[in-house]
């Protein structure tokens, strides 16, 4: 059995994180599916799905250290092809990836204690987005 719906979340824009993993359980809740897997994507390429303690601190640390390894520049190629400031946007957002998948056992993702799902906009301006969320099983 297949079930999907979207989460729709506005951010504010570079560095804004979102925890999305009540949504996320209330979807796997809604598909009655007990054991399998659920697909969490971000639609865009410049958007993270990952798994992390969602606390302040890495909430902070995560961005940072993306922003260390692929700080903001005008060198990029996709700068000096569209001049719109968010090369690095693009990289990060690669390095993490758009999608994440969680087991799903007795009708609920399974996470650990201190791993939420999150969102991540790597994108330097504010944004929609959409994210598709896919539960398959039985």
């Amino acid at each position: 059995m297949v079930h999907q719906e979207q989460i729709t979340i506005s951010t504010s824009g570079h560095r804004d994180m979102h925890d999305i993993t009540l949504e996320v359980s209330r979807i796997v809740g809604r598909s009655k599916i007990t054991t399998g897997t659920v697909q969490v994507f971000n639609v865009g390429s410049t958007g993270v799905i990952g798994a992390i303690e969602f606390e302040p601190g890495l909430q902070r640390d995560l961005p940072e250290m993306l922003d260390r390894m692929m700080p903001p520049s005008r060198d990029y190629g996709h700068e000096l092809a569209w001049h719109d400031g968010n090369g690095h946007s693009h990289l990060q957002a690669t390095t993490l990836g758009p999608t994440l998948s969680v087991p799903v056992a007795e009708g609920q993702p399974v996470l650990g204690t201190w791993q939420q799902i999150f969102h991540l906009e790597c994108d330097v301006k504010p944004r929609q987005r959409t994210i598709v969320v896919t539960v398959m099983g039985e």
